[in-house]
């Protein structure tokens, strides 16, 4: 486990995995963004919403990002990926300010290629931990 993402976020992702109508599996990305760069995380959380449609065979073009700061009822950086026909879910995230700087949890279905994925959010630069759901 990343020495910058701790035991107690890693246990609330996992929670979030559990089995409820579709299998999922997730990530948290550990960021060194602050609320100061909030543009810099918008476009991490896009670039990694775009690999993990890739991951799940479903062409990024074809998605849309839906933002809690459109509804009432979801979270102020709760963010989905949606596909454009139909609205489909793909990936959902949560920004979570922790100790001054971001972590971001993101799930999506578990058949999408978790390596790819882990792998492709290090190439972005940043620290990663994948959580498998049940």
């Amino acid at each position: 486990m990343s020495e910058a993402i701790d035991d107690d976020l890693y246990q609330r992702t996992k929670a979030l995995l559990e089995p409820g109508e579709i299998r999922l599996n997730g990530i948290i990305v550990d960021t060194d963004l602050t609320s100061d760069e909030e543009p810099t995380l918008h476009q991490a959380t896009l670039d990694i919403g775009h690999l993990i449609a890739e991951a799940a065979g479903v062409e990024p073009t074809d998605t849309y990002v839906y933002s809690g700061n459109d509804d009432d009822d979801f979270g102020i950086n709760q963010h989905q990926g949606l596909t454009l026909d139909g609205e489909e879910f793909v990936w959902e995230c949560q920004q979570l300010m922790r100790e001054r700087t971001y972590d971001v949890v993101f799930y999506y279905e578990a058949d999408a290629d978790q390596e790819a994925i882990v792998e492709g959010v290090e190439e972005l630069g940043f620290d990663v931990m994948g959580v498998r759901g049940e």
